[in-house]
């Protein structure tokens, strides 16, 4: 079910379409050079495509008015043990930088909830870098709110 704002529409993405997995590429390898990775379409292509024929995540598209993919969101489904339902881990937002302040991140937050309340989830979780003050200032607008319970913790597992 497309979502629509400010001439943006969103749609599961569909990667068994060259055309849609390639737009979809791009635009999570630019993601990930905004987070200090070195470009690698291929890799981002290949990750992108086995997590979809493994059914691990959804991935959106936000297209502009052009049809041209101008955003990605990336859902992970998971579960919640101490409330015994399933959860969703929106893992990855991206909006190239000629499309932003149009609409198209909040479009995809929008169209995330809905597609994760549409699954069975009771809630959508996600992380940002603390000095991500804009896209802070965007989730608290639309109802998210700032976890001051629990801290996060990660631990590195070198490869064997």
């Amino acid at each position: 079910m497309p979502q629509q704002l400010a001439n943006i529409q969103v749609t599961v993405a569909d990667l068994r379409r060259p055309e849609e997995l390639q737009a979809a590429a791009a635009l999570f390898d630019a993601y990930r050079q905004f987070y200090g990775q070195p470009s690698d379409v291929v890799a981002a292509s290949n990750f992108l495509r086995q997590r979809g024929e493994l059914g691990q995540s959804v991935l959106l598209l936000a297209r502009d008015a052009s049809g041209h993919a101008v955003g990605l969101c990336q859902n992970y489904p998971s579960f919640s043990s101490v409330s015994m339902a399933p959860i969703w881990v929106l893992n990855d937002l991206f909006v190239s930088q000629a499309a932003r302040r149009c609409g198209a991140a909040r479009a995809l937050l929008a169209a995330a909830a809905d597609t994760a309340r549409r699954a069975g989830a009771i809630r959508l979780t996600l992380c940002t870098q603390q000095q991500n003050h804009r896209a802070q200032a965007l989730y608290e607008s639309l109802g998210w709110l700032r976890d001051s319970e629990f801290f996060t913790y990660h631990l590195r597992l070198p490869s064997s």
